[in-house]
């Protein structure tokens, strides 16, 4: 009788969406704990975890993966031996990111079904320790079409939200955090009624 062999995972972005998966939410997938602090992982106890798994990585691929990631998810300390998701965390970790004052305006990608929570509630974290703001309104929507539904596009009054006395912080690859948002600081795009 013929045995089924074990599915190798393959593929250098089903590698990457795995280390954003141990490194914001589940690092026990792997055997490593995240410090509270900064929420560092060891760069080779990541390694020969995610080894352990099935997966092909050695320091080489993992560089890789961190200089071309396209949303800029990872970053090493300035020794290089740990390594950390930049935001999206749903672990209890502090990120070491200092406040920052805001532009004056950010945006934020969702859905049409979503607005009616969001108008009624604000923007919350949804499991996560922050919410996602974008500088750019491409970013939001293409951030807002991996959704499902029609992708719509707020715009965040951040700057008049950051003299009222609600803190940004700045990831480092550029995207703004809040804790959560009331309605008062949304703009809500006019949508067509049906």
């Amino acid at each position: 009788m013929l045995q089924k062999k074990k599915r190798q995972p393959d593929g250098q972005q089903s590698l990457s969406k795995f280390l954003s998966l141990v490194l914001r939410h589940q690092p026990e997938l792997v055997g490593i704990e995240l410090e509270y602090h900064g929420a560092w992982a060891n760069v080779e106890a990541l390694i020969d975890g995610t080894r352990r798994r099935g997966w092909t990585i050695d320091r080489q691929i993992l560089d890789e993966i961190v200089r071309t990631d396209a949303k800029g998810r990872y970053a090493y300390n300035a020794e290089g031996d740990k390594i950390r998701a930049c935001q999206g965390h749903s672990v209890d970790v502090w990120m070491d990111y200092q406040p920052v004052q805001p532009p004056e305006t950010l945006y934020h990608g969702t859905t049409a079904y979503a607005l009616d929570s969001i108008r009624a509630g604000g923007l919350k974290p949804m499991g996560r320790q922050y919410v996602h703001l974008s500088s750019d309104e491409g970013t939001a929507r293409n951030v807002g079409g991996r959704r499902r539904g029609e992708t719509i596009v707020l715009t965040i009054l951040s700057g008049e939200a950051g003299r009222c006395g609600y803190t940004f912080y700045q990831a480092d690859n550029g995207v703004w955090l809040v804790q959560a948002l009331p309605p008062d600081f949304i703009e809500f795009p006019s949508l067509p009624t049906q």
